[in-house]
């Protein structure tokens, strides 16, 4: 039976949209108050009007998840605001599909940036305070392109390996400290994720993925869970997805 998140703050980043915001909203419905990080305040701000009709309380910090001084001010405003964070949420990320040949400098740098450096940043900043408390979650949306490398992707799946022997070194490192670390590593979902990088609006093939309350139900099954039991992992996808 999933426990309620009453009294617990969920920081989610890159909530703006997509998966981030459903993952938002869900834990919100699960009890937990909300530290929410994105690029688009008038997003944030419609999400905190959502959350805050189940009576939940919603702090918006607008700010690029790549850059230092804009994640330690999150961290900052939800320390100051509720005194702790007991679950972050690393959502963040970017994609481009192409031939590795046609693969730019400039987006290899924008997906090192986005989808390794700012779960490096927001864990980093977060991690002491519960340390500091004894308690806390970490959960990762990393991507089946974590798992198995696939041609027309190989720097994004690069990044989400990453993410995945960060996440990994970070579960033994941080155990002793009563913190959990989970990855939930979805494959093909139906966002506005990689539009004009690989991806096209409109595309049929996008009917048959995942949708973004998929994602959040993954994550809020990981986070709600007997605070004894842990799910180190999901992986989910679309029943039309060939495993590899």
């Amino acid at each position: 039976m999933l426990r309620s998140l009453d009294g617990e703050v969920a920081l989610v980043t890159g909530a703006s949209r997509g998966i981030g915001r459903a993952v938002a909203l869900r834990l919100a419905r699960q009890g937990a108050d909300l530290v929410v990080s994105g690029r688009t305040k008038e997003d944030l701000d419609s999400l905190a009007n959502e959350a805050e009709k189940m009576r939940k309380k919603t702090l918006v910090v607008p700010g690029d998840a790549t850059k230092e001084q804009d994640v330690k001010k999150t961290v900052q405003m939800a320390k100051d605001a509720y005194g702790k964070v007991d679950i972050l949420v690393n959502n963040v990320g970017i994609g481009s599909y192409k031939p590795f040949a046609e693969t730019t400098v400039e987006e290899y740098d924008a997906m090192i940036n986005s989808n390794v450096k700012s779960t490096y940043l927001f864990t980093r900043f977060v991690v002491p305070l519960m340390i500091e408390r004894h308690y806390g979650q970490i959960i990762t949306i990393s991507s089946g392109s974590g798992h198995a490398g696939y041609a027309g992707e190989a720097v994004y799946c690069g990044t989400k390996f990453a993410e995945m022997g960060l996440m990994e070194s970070l579960d033994r490192e941080l155990l002793p400290h009563n913190i959990k670390v989970s990855t939930v590593s979805p494959g093909g979902v139906n966002t506005f994720f990689a539009f004009g990088a690989g991806r096209t609006k409109g595309d049929p093939s996008l009917q048959d993925m995942l949708n973004p309350d998929d994602v959040a139900e993954a994550v809020n099954f990981v986070a709600a869970q007997p605070w004894k039991s842990m799910v180190t992992e999901i992986t989910l996808r679309p029943a039309s997805e060939p495993r590899y």
